[in-house]
């Protein structure tokens, strides 16, 4: 059941900021951080932070951001936006999900703002005790927020990657955004931790059924709904291989030698990340086996 958390309203017209200028490339570090704001469509912009992207959206009434995903860059995006929306402060914070590497350093903002999460998210950040601002408000299934006219829809689509991912999607601008669970042109994370396999597949389906024209993932580049696809397909051509070769007796050495990924030889992670995606299938597939 869908409810809404808030709803303001105000009529204003804003500026478009400045276009940044030129810098030269440098790698991205800890101590070397790659931080930058681009567009996305309308006044939803994606916020990079090395490897680690989130968005937020620029609205009359202020702003609705999301992982702020550490201290230091949730300090830099703070005052970044102060220097290009002045009048604008954050005033809701939605966390995609409970991974320390995405939602550290809420605090920075929880001054201004509502801090939005998973209802399990909730209970992780706490239990684990993540170094970032506890939700005040939580989403079971579906939540609504509305600020300035800008609506974004909150939607937990089952377990995947973890057991509290939202998917967030700005329906007047057509961008969905997830973390995690869905990559982009790129292979699945080292051997599928903290993962629900045939849930996550089911999760995808569901995103796939909603409307959008750009997706927005927490790692690598923007993508379309095509992109969700294959990464459905990818998960469900790497269960089929798995479970065959385990049904078929082989050990996990066996496995990684008979599992054939060749085609998505171009996607990003193919070579570090393709056996341990194996791996990673082997055990969760052999975790609910029933052998003779």
């Amino acid at each position: 059941m869908r409810h809404y958390i808030v709803t303001a309203a105000a009529a204003f017209a804003l500026m478009l900021p400045a276009a940044g200028q030129a810098q030269a490339p440098v790698t991205p570090s800890a101590q070397n951080p790659v931080r930058e704001i681009t567009k996305i469509a309308g006044e939803v912009y994606r916020f990079r932070n090395n490897f680690h992207y989130s968005v937020f959206a620029v609205t009359p009434a202020g702003i609705i951001a999301t992982d702020p995903i550490n201290a230091a860059a949730a300090t830099w995006l703070k005052d970044e936006l102060k220097k290009r929306w002045p009048d604008k402060a954050i005033k809701f914070v939605v966390y995609s999900h409970d991974h320390a590497d995405h939602i550290s350093g809420g605090e920075v903002w929880a001054d201004t703002a509502t801090v939005v999460a998973h209802a399990a998210a909730k209970e992780a950040i706490i239990g684990e005790k993540r170094p970032t601002a506890v939700p005040q408000v939580t989403v079971n299934e579906q939540a609504t927020i509305e600020l300035g006219g800008t609506v974004l829809e909150l939607t937990w689509v089952g377990r995947n990657h973890s057991n509290n991912s939202l998917v967030m999607r700005f329906p007047k601008e057509k961008v969905a955004f997830a973390v995690d669970f869905i990559p982009v042109k790129s292979m699945a994370f080292r051997d599928l931790p903290d993962s629900y396999l045939d849930e996550w597949i089911d999760s995808l389906h569901r995103v796939e059924a909603m409307e959008y024209d750009v997706f927005a993932p927490g790692h690598g580049p923007l993508g379309t709904k095509a992109d969700v696809t294959a990464f459905r397909n990818y998960l469900e051509d790497l269960r089929a291989q798995v479970t065959a070769a385990a049904r078929a007796g082989k050990s996990l050495d066996e496995t990684k030698k008979a599992v054939d990924l060749s085609k998505y030889k171009d996607w990003n992670g193919y070579e570090q990340m393709g056996p341990l995606n194996i791996e990673g299938m082997y055990r969760l597939v052999q975790a609910n086996r029933r052998p003779n």
